[in-house]
């Protein structure tokens, strides 16, 4: 995918093409803002950050993306099946990388729609039709191919994620847990397969009911946060504070859904012009932002409350020894090693770089990289140029992370170290008992068995059956 981006950003800037630089993007832009400007954009400009819309968007795409990570399951499965010292750094890495979709795609493809004044409705840039439509104008059916192409790697990716995730929940947290304790590897494996043939189902059905709805990829993306954002911080809670409970961690999801959605039903009545709630009204922004603030905010505040009111006051040793009780076969990945890289000592202090570095980089990204960009309002032709640049060396970092990276790793593979488990000790080899050669007897030569016989044992044989080879 990030190769495509790469493509797609030196054609569109450097050309050739109908753009080709940064100076005509900017002039583009600034005459796309005086035929159609935006809306509750200062000046109706289309490169400013001062935006109320692109503000009440950012809370609603932080809520949703916090809910996508934190409730889906395919991020736990790959961050349980890897060594503990390579997850901290690959979701780091990997979240920075990820970032150059919105950021480097954005300053590519999306302006360059606007700026190429394509003949694109509202209802098709938010079923997801910018990128192809700006590539199509660009590279012709070679545009379409790497858009169609790219599409297909990250849907089927995602789908087999997906996939992976349900048929491990259904399989080993429902299935083996509550309903057939004793159940092993050839009885889940055909659970598991079951459920990756259901859930396709499953899928199916609903993505063609929402095609039939007129619902598109805009409008989910904006309500998902309304459906899963109410789980995110009573799941931070659950890992990092001692006292929440688990009555005050399912209250404040179940709360906090429930109030999102309420309150999101209730705004949306106020933008429809006869007072209905539809399609339309609750996929407006404002609908949008109540339901996503709500969701969070709500869930959190009661999951805190019953909490203190009832702390629970767990012991983290708890985890490290209970996990093992549920372990279907033996992984030296689920436990942590006496020493090393993937010692508890050596993951305490990957917590705590990881809560720094996560937080530092939470705080520059959402708040002050926005509120810096403020003064450039709207962007001069010099910060517009400096904001290209940053996209495109963030989106060549990611390249290089994401396909660069891998291929070093294969081809120059780390040295594996196996530690002792923590827990466990290695026992010392015993000492072998020494070689005695004594020579050859008269008249033969000993076979090596006989001649490493140890002085103590001697005793038990005659004198005479060394001599006359009896033995």
């Amino acid at each position: 995918m990030t190769d495509v981006h790469v493509q797609c950003r030196w054609k569109i800037y450097a050309g050739p093409s109908d753009i080709g630089s940064v100076d005509k993007m900017h002039d583009n832009l600034v005459c796309a803002a005086v035929r159609s400007p935006v809306a509750r954009n200062k000046y109706g400009q289309y490169i400013t950050m001062n935006s109320l819309d692109g503000l009440m968007f950012g809370i609603i795409n932080t809520v949703g993306n916090f809910g996508t990570v934190f409730v889906d399951q395919s991020y736990w499965q790959g961050a349980i099946a890897c060594k503990p010292s390579a997850t901290y750094r690959g979701y780091l890495l990997g979240g920075m990388a990820w970032f150059a979709i919105p950021f480097s795609m954005a300053t590519a493809l999306g302006l360059a729609g606007r700026a190429l004044d394509l003949p694109l409705t509202g209802a098709e840039a938010g079923r997801g039709l910018v990128p192809p439509a700006v590539a199509v104008h660009l590279m012709g059916r070679g545009g379409a191919f790497l858009v169609a192409f790219q599409l297909f790697l990250a849907i089927t990716s995602t789908a087999n994620s997906e996939q992976l995730a349900v048929s491990s929940l259904i399989s080993y947290d429902v299935y083996k847990r509550y309903i057939k304790p004793q159940a092993e590897g050839k009885e889940l494996i055909f659970v598991g397969r079951v459920a990756v043939c259901a859930w396709g189902i499953f899928s199916g059905i609903i993505a063609t009911i929402l095609k039939e709805m007129g619902i598109g990829l805009g409008w989910v993306y904006g309500a998902m946060g309304n459906f899963i954002g109410s789980a995110v911080l009573p799941i931070a809670f659950s890992l990092m504070w001692k006292d929440c409970s688990g009555v005050g961690a399912m209250a404040g999801a179940i709360v906090g859904q429930i109030t999102a959605i309420v309150v999101w039903c209730i705004v949306a009545t106020t933008q429809d012009p006869d007072g209905k709630v539809n399609v339309n009204s609750l996929g407006d922004i404002d609908s949008l932002l109540a339901g996503n603030v709500c969701a969070i905010g709500v869930s959190g505040l009661v999951c805190v409350v019953i909490s203190l009111a009832s702390p629970q006051n767990y012991n983290w040793d708890d985890l490290r020894t209970a996990s093992q009780t549920f372990m279907v076969e033996a992984d030296s990945n689920a436990v942590l090693t006496d020493e090393g890289e993937d010692g508890k000592e050596a993951m305490d202090t990957a917590y705590k770089w990881t809560t720094w570095g996560a937080g530092i980089m939470s705080l520059v990204l959402v708040i002050l990289w926005p509120l810096l960009s403020l003064p450039a309002d709207p962007f001069s032709k010099s910060y517009f140029a400096f904001w290209v640049g940053l996209a495109f060396i963030w989106g060549h970092a990611a390249f290089c992370v994401t396909v660069l990276l891998p291929i070093y790793e294969f081809v120059v593979p780390k040295k594996e170290e196996v530690p002792a488990a923590a827990g466990t000790e290695l026992k010392e080899k015993p000492e072998e008992a020494p070689i005695y050669n004594y020579g050859p007897a008269v008249g033969f030569n000993m076979p090596p068995m006989q001649q490493a016989i140890p002085p103590q044992q001697l005793s038990a044989y005659p004198a005479a059956t060394f001599q006359s080879g009896e033995a």
